[in-house]
């Protein structure tokens, strides 16, 4: 039996584990090598098998929230952190945003 703790755990390794398929996404060169084309789609069938675990006892609409938003965030926090992708204000607001739609949902509690 999954707890809450337990799911939003598996909720944090799904995302990491999308950021980890996107990041083997662009290594692949438009799918045209082998290894990181293998390592892409296993880390998207991981977070999308780690999210449904999840799903057990987190709200669809707020687990979903949390993945995307979270995958989001961290992929383009990366892309300028790593691969030197411009950031400027109007980008880290667009984060901010993201992650107050995200607080905002979560605010609802669940029934």
């Amino acid at each position: 039996m999954t707890t809450v703790l337990q799911a939003w755990l598996l909720l944090l390794a799904s995302i990491v584990a999308e950021i980890a398929g996107t990041l083997a996404l662009r290594q692949s060169q438009g799918f045209s090598k082998l290894w990181p084309v293998v390592a892409c789609i296993s880390c998207y069938l991981l977070a999308v098998w780690l999210m449904g675990i999840a799903l057990r006892r987190l709200d669809m609409g707020l687990t979903y929230a949390v993945w995307a938003a979270g995958g989001t965030a961290g992929t383009a926090l990366i892309g300028m952190l790593l691969f030197g992708e411009p950031y400027n204000v109007a980008r880290l607001a667009g984060l901010a945003l993201i992650l107050a739609g995200v607080v905002v949902l979560s605010l609802q509690g669940t029934h």
